[in-house]
């Protein structure tokens, strides 16, 4: 047969035979070896349990196998300590084995157990902070039937001291009377809470760069006002937090090598402390030369370098550099590139007190362009109102500068949660493709978080022009006219009237002298434009010396917003002026106006706003001109502007403490059919102060009859008194004419006088002034008045 090819010549099995002797050889060679092993394993000796607090080791050892005098199996040992494992009485278990030296094996069982559960938490000695407050503090992980952690409840303790410690009782302790073993069934805190302290002064040594109350302002740590224990508790955690806040305000002006401590003094009662800080301020460092653009590869380094503003032999300031930081990021960005400058300051050894500072620029590869607009967070309100703020649109360069500028019109819209310190706000950041990392196009995400939009405000106010007033405020400012409800569900959910970003107003003004009733809706983008349109109807009330006045009407204005300065409009407005109270012996000025009288106005404005701060300015110039054509009953025009400008003088050298020149200039001008409740009158705070309110122009029989002309100036100059910037002095001088005619300047009233401006926090930013003018230059029949009171914007 063919198969004998492959059989030796010397065997008489053959092939498969030999095979098949070698199989049973090998298998008898491991037969032999198993019953050697298990003819000499060793005998188990002896079994410790390790770690077991709470169950016996006799009650463990009856639950394994293994057992003492049997011989060892590896095997069986990993056995019982599954069993052990998946019992769940224990957290761990593990064996390990070791030789008696006698031919036997000791085996070393260790576990793991629980902890024991917690029966009860209790609180000894606390008065001044409540259980509640406490359970909270400690977490929720220590509570009856859980486990009991002992790092958990010393941590626990730690927090608690913390809590009084920001109390001001820096004397308080916790220590665990129960818990502090993990066999413990109750967790006990027992506090000692001790007396608060107070901080009695605060002082500061070495300081020559500001004054102590500028410093005062910097840090967060407050003494007690007047004596009173209602604020200025000692928290050591907040000195130490102040000493950084200190060192970091010194070196962003160029004192780079200041040194900051803090010394507390106790009283001998113990209650009362006084922190000094000790500043040893050391040389503030001056730039050698110009700051250098280090890394630019695609735009020039000269053209970025001209971007500085930091110039040579100037002190180091931080906010300058981070100025030129932005300006170059700036630049970068407008060309699609986020390139991030890096400031690296350099001190020169070798001449002491001057250093250089460089600007480390990194560029991206490649320009990125918009691609796709993500919008998260908005559940109420519309798609649109959110992508019209957005100076973005898919395809075009990415300019990053637009994303801080959409993020700011968001901001404005006052629609979404914005929290003081920033952290929460619409934000608009860029990510990469998701399907293609490596894309020039990337994708804008806006993340926005909704906010309550309607209010009902209550408020109550008085000052010298216009008495003493209250007010009602019914506000939505996400308002959508269109959006009726469909459900009473969709009343209740707030979601109907809710949605397109307009404005809607109810507000109701009763008072003494004057009273308002108004409605307005305001559509800030008409139909997605860069228009506004603008919807009131109203009623004014006003009592005046002469007459008393009611007016109802209504005006829509369309405005267009040109840039951040310049702004235009066109009103409408339709009134019926309703005069009565006028006296018998009144001149005919007022007696031909009694009763009803229609008017109805189209008004063109153009505005003009630099300021860099509506409340209190202290740069730019606002101007506004206005041409507005009556027709109805008479027929005349009015035309009126107003310009404000405003200088800083001088200021701290941490630029606070701004002292402020003020220029306000009014003039205006009406047609010879001006009807008498249409024309000027001076005096009052906002115009002549000095005089009382419309108490300066024209009059017949001692009736003010206003005039047509219109001529005002005020200078004003104004010094905080404080450092926190919240009280200034100002002194001014008044000066203007109300007449009949334009080349009538023969009673130009001329007044000075002084006066005090405060912003009081809890009451808003909304400024208090109290003015008192002393007529210099007065007219024969003006009414003085030398106090004046205003709550307010002041102009």
């Amino acid at each position: 047969m063919q198969m004998h090819r492959y059989q030796r010549a010397d065997s008489p099995l053959g092939w498969r035979g030999n095979v098949a002797l070698a199989l049973l050889l090998v298998l008898g060679a491991l037969d032999l070896a198993m019953l050697k092993a298990q003819a000499t394993r060793p005998k188990v000796s002896d079994i410790r349990v390790i770690g077991n607090r709470l169950q016996p080791s006799e009650t463990i050892l009856a639950k394994l196998q293994t057992r003492v005098g049997r011989e060892f199996s590896p095997e069986l040992l990993g056995q019982d300590v599954r069993e052990l494992y998946a019992s769940r009485a224990f957290a761990r278990v593990w064996a390990d084995r070791e030789d008696d030296g006698q031919g036997g094996v000791r085996i070393l069982l260790h576990v793991k157990e629980y902890p024991s559960l917690i029966r009860s938490v209790v609180f000894r000695g606390n008065v001044h902070v409540s259980k509640d407050e406490l359970e909270s503090l400690i977490g929720p992980n220590i509570r009856p039937g859980g486990h009991c952690n002992p790092a958990a409840n010393r941590a626990a303790c730690q927090r608690i001291i913390q809590k009084y410690y920001d109390e001001g009782r820096i004397y308080a302790a916790c220590f665990l009377e129960s818990g502090s073993q993990e066999t413990d069934t109750e967790v006990i805190f027992n506090i000692t809470e001790g007396p608060k302290v107070y901080i009695r002064s605060i002082q500061f040594t070495g300081n020559s760069f500001v004054s102590s109350d500028v410093l005062r302002q910097r840090i967060n740590t407050q003494a007690m006002m007047l004596g009173w224990r209602i604020m200025g508790q000692y928290n050591p955690t907040m000195v130490e937090y102040d000493v950084g806040e200190l060192t970091r305000y010194y070196r962003s002006y160029g004192y780079h090598d200041v040194r900051v401590s803090r010394e507390i003094r106790h009283s001998p009662d113990s209650r009362t402390v006084d922190v000094i800080f000790h500043i040893n301020e050391g040389v503030r460092y001056k730039l050698e030369k110009a700051p250098e653009v280090i890394g630019a590869k695609s735009l020039a380094t000269e053209a970025l370098e001209s971007l500085t503003k930091h110039k040579p032999d100037q002190y180091y300031d931080q906010r300058t550099i981070d100025a030129d930081v932005a300006r170059i990021t700036d630049y970068y960005g407008y060309t699609g590139r986020q390139a991030r400058v890096h400031p690296e300051a350099t001190f020169i050894k070798e001449k002491p007190g001057l250093m250089r500072v460089a600007y480390q620029v990194e560029e991206p590869r490649q320009p990125a362009l918009v691609g796709s607009i993500v919008i998260i967070g908005n559940e109420r309100t519309a798609d649109n109102v959110i992508l019209r703020q957005l100076p973005l649109y898919p395809g075009q360069t990415l300019s990053f500068p637009d994303l801080r500028q959409a993020e700011r019109n968001l901001a404005r819209l006052n629609i979404f949660e914005m929290s003081p310190d920033g952290s929460v706000r619409p934000t608009v950041t860029v990510r990469d493709d998701p399907f293609n990392p490596d894309s020039p196009f990337k994708q804008v995400v806006v993340n926005v978080q909704e906010t309550s939009t309607g209010s009902l405000m209550f408020g109550a106010g008085v000052n010298s022009d216009q008495g003493l007033t209250g007010s009602i405020v019914l506000n939505e400012r996400n308002f959508d006219l269109f959006r009726v409800p469909t459900s009473f569900e969709d009343l209740l959910s707030g979601n109907a009237f809710r949605g397109a970003g307009q404005e809607f107003r109810l507000e109701a003004v009763p008072g003494t002298l004057l009273q308002r009733y108004m409605a307005t809706f305001r559509e800030p983008f008409l139909f997605d434009s860069p228009y506004s349109l603008t919807v009131s109807g109203y009623f004014f009330q006003r009592f005046f010396n002469e007459y008393n006045e009611d007016r109802l009407g209504g005006r829509v204005t369309l405005g267009r917003r040109l840039d951040d300065r310049w702004q235009v409009s066109v009103t409408a407005r339709a009134e019926d002026v309703k005069v009565h109270g006028v006296s018998a012996f009144a001149p005919q000025d007022y007696q031909r106006v009694i009763g009803n009288n229609f008017l109805a106005g189209v008004r063109a404005g153009v505005n003009y706003d630099t300021r860099d701060n509506l409340l209190r300015p202290t740069e730019g110039l606002m101007a506004d001109l206005s041409y507005e054509q009556i027709f109805g009953d008479q027929v005349y025009p009015l035309v009126n502007f107003e310009l404000s400008k405003f200088w800083t003088v001088t200021q701290r050298a941490d630029g606070s403490g701004r002292q402020v020149l003020a220029f306000h200039h009014n003039l205006g001008w009406a047609g010879t059919n001006t009807p008498v409740y249409e024309r000027f009158f001076g005096g009052g705070f906002r115009s002549i102060r000095g005089f009382q309110f419309r108490g300066v122009g024209p009059q017949e029989n001692g009736f003010k009859t206003g005039g047509t002309f219109m001529f005002m100036n005020s200078l004003e100059y104004q010094v905080p008194l404080r450092a926190n910037d919240q009280i200034f002095a100002v002194a001014f001088v008044d000066s203007g004419t109300v007449s009949s005619r334009i080349d009538d300047w023969e009673t130009y009233r001329v007044t000075a006088g002084f006066g005090l401006r405060f912003t009081v926090p809890m009451l808003g930013p909304v400024p208090i002034a109290l003015d008192f003018g002393f007529p210099i230059v007065k007219g024969r029949f003006d009414d003085r008045q030398v106090f004046n009171f205003w709550m307010g914007f002041t102009r």
